[in-house]
């Protein structure tokens, strides 16, 4: 019997161990699969969703591997989870002895120049005695920190405005040249993770680590022998972020800062850096005002075409020569000037390509947050650079996630990364939906294009989330539904209303859950890796389908990729996305084999258009119904 077999056999390792462990035919399924994409480096794609044991799944196999593996995760919170949680159970059941290491994006860990850069302009005339409190708090954690990660400090808020002030970013890093290189605790957990036998990364910084080789670093991943991708739906879009290039007001408005702390701090006789820093920042400014509202989306190709956008462009061009000319007069006179001067070759650079809109093959598109924009150059497809780098590395990939197949058809997935697997498959759920979910899709609702939808739905399903005593998530497809449900049942219901956006996503998350009896109206950042188990959470209604929105730059240019290639745009295209989107967001209902709840999607095309099936055949085997009378029934039985 191999020895991932007999870890997972009824006396076998995690068993003796753990606590109640029992192991299902399809995790020991999955388990054999990774250990024979290990041993022969292949790729390997599975589907496994929640309740199917997918973390030890490919844990086992690897750890016993003996070799080198790096496991990417969707997020900081999951890279938390494994860590913390999962890992030390497999650990102590196989006795591990490697050096296991758990790596986060640099923007996580404390610069410690930039932290005295900022105790100086914070402490000097004007400066502001509140940030000045913080960051000696900060400096009093980090003399006894080993690891420098600011999500161990526990008087740094998470979303503290200092935080951005004291890490650094690719733009901004000294690398050799900084004077604190040697304490520097991103090079310290890097050289950390090139020792390490297993390396936890999210997959922002796998794919930032990937395109960008960052100067003074080295590279993290050439030594891996096994690379495992867990939510590995979200890599496409990833990939495409960092394959692709971009410029924003807030690099701009950094730089703008540092050369100002520059001038403040060690070049006090020039006072043309302080005009430097107002007018690049300014221009920046500016341009955000042209570009248009709050959470905006744009095709740059057609925004660049504007007179008003092309003059912007001529006055940040002449703001970045008259920069150039005074930083090169302070060459020499800072560690902190002179790699002004370097990112500023970078944002020239940058602004001079994204103003390029000729080259075929991108989508050019642009955004707008409350005080800042970002011009976007994104590749159509990430396929052929991301296979190119799995054929570069002789090494093992796994990918798996809850949501890859459409319908059983993983190609979607495998064809957007451009993978050639050598086995793709579904693990079958332990969860018996049929009696845990009642899934409905209401009668009598209006076209979701219909002005008064929203109105319609708050007097709808009221009576449904009164009946459940809250405890329910409403997801929503746009931030002005979230907007307009929300001020909705503010107004019908006497429970709490909470919405996504008032305060940070954690905090939210822990108000629902206190609360006990809250509605929750969300979209996208809670539509995937939320758990929240047992009574706490148990209805999920949905506003529609989660088709993009066709004027999506970033879909309207894969659009027009797809029919360059011949393909048909709704099925290769949009239709996938939203099924696996929907996928995701009907995940969040049932996390446990005690749960209980109601489904209810409130879009009549689940019933009406011939693609319906490839939705319904997509999801778990609910039992689909139209009453909402027979959902509250549901919700209101007695539960042992």
């Amino acid at each position: 019997m191999a020895a991932v077999t007999k870890a997972f056999a009824a006396n076998g390792a995690l068993s003796k161990a753990i606590t109640g462990f029992q192991a299902r035919q399809p995790q020991i399924d999955m388990a054999e699969a990774v250990e024979n994409a290990i041993a022969s480096d292949a790729q390997l794609v599975v589907e496994a969703g929640t309740g199917t044991g997918k973390t030890f799944a490919y844990l086992v196999p690897a750890l016993l591997s003996g070799k080198k593996i790096i496991l990417s995760t969707g997020s900081k919170n999951l890279q938390e989870q494994l860590y913390h949680r999962d890992l030390p159970l497999i650990i102590g059941a196989l006795n591990y002895f490697g050096q296991v290491t758990l790596l986060k994006g640099r923007s996580n860990y404390l610069c410690l120049e930039r932290l005295s850069q900022q105790m100086v302009e914070s402490h000097s005339p004007g400066g502001d005695n509140q940030h000045f409190a913080q960051l000696v708090k900060v400096r009093s954690w980090a003399s006894s920190s080993s690891s420098g990660d600011l999500g161990e400090c526990e008087s740094l808020p998470e979303d503290s405005p200092a935080i951005p002030l004291i890490t650094s970013t690719n733009d901004n890093c000294m690398g050799k040249d900084c004077p604190s290189y040697q304490d520097c605790y991103v090079l310290k957990a890097r050289k950390k993770a090139l020792e390490s036998d297993l390396v936890i990364v999210n997959h922002h910084l796998f794919m930032a680590d990937l395109a960008i080789k960052e100067t003074g670093f080295g590279e993290l991943i050439p030594e891996a022998d096994v690379f495992i991708f867990d939510e590995a739906h979200q890599l496409p879009d990833i990939a495409s972020q960092y394959f692709g290039q971009s410029l924003s007001s807030r690099q701009i408005a950094d730089l703008g800062k540092d050369i100002e702390i520059g001038y403040r701090s060690q070049a006090k006789d020039m006072r043309q850096l302080q005009k430097v820093a107002q007018r690049i920042t300014q221009m920046a400014q500016d341009m955000r005002i042209l570009l248009g509202d709050i959470g905006d989306k744009g095709n740059w190709r057609e925004a660049i075409s504007r007179p008003e956008v092309q003059r912007q462009i001529e006055q940040m061009n002449e703001a970045f020569d008259f920069a150039q000319q005074v930083l090169k007069l302070a060459l020499g006179r800072s560690e902190l000037l002179d790699a002004a001067w370097e990112r500023l070759m970078t944002l020239q650079s940058r602004l001079k390509r994204v103003c390029d809109v000729s080259i075929t093959g991108y989508s050019y598109w642009y955004e707008c947050s409350p005080r800042h924009f970002a011009l976007h150059i994104t590749p159509l497809t990430v396929a052929d650079k991301f296979s190119e780098q799995m054929r570069e590395r002789q090494a093992a990939w796994v990918f798996t996630s809850a949501t890859l197949a459409v319908a059983d058809d993983f190609s979607h997935f495998s064809q957007r990364l451009g993978l050639k697997p050598i086995k793709q498959f579904s693990l079958p759920s332990p969860f018996d939906y049929p009696n845990q979910v009642s899934f409905c899709v209401p009668r009598y609702l209006p076209e979701v294009s219909d002005p008064r939808y929203a109105k319609h739905l708050v007097k709808t399903l009221t009576p449904v989330i009164e009946a459940n005593q809250g405890r329910c998530f409403f997801l929503c497809t746009s931030h002005a539904m979230m907007r307009e449900l929300t001020k909705g049942f503010r107004e019908s219901l006497d429970l709490p209303v909470l919405m996504q956006g008032e305060t940070n996503k954690q905090a939210t998350l822990n108000q629902f859950t206190e609360l006990g009896n809250a509605l929750l109206v969300a979209t996208g950042a809670f539509w995937e890796g939320i758990d929240v188990r047992g009574d706490s959470l148990s209805c999920v209604i949905i506003d529609k389908l989660p088709f993009t929105s066709p004027d999506d730059p970033l879909l309207k240019a894969r659009i027009e990729d797809c029919r360059v290639k011949g393909g048909e745009p709704f099925v290769d295209v949009q239709l996938p996305d939203a099924v696996i989107a929907l996928k995701q967001g009907v995940g969040r209902l049932i996390r446990d084999k005690t749960d209980h709840g109601a489904l209810v999607i409130c879009d009549n095309r689940l019933v009406t258009k011939d693609y319906a099936p490839i939705f319904l055949d997509s999801l778990p085997p609910f039992t689909r119904h139209r009453s909402l009378e027979r959902v509250i029934d549901f919700l209101q039985e007695p539960r042992d």
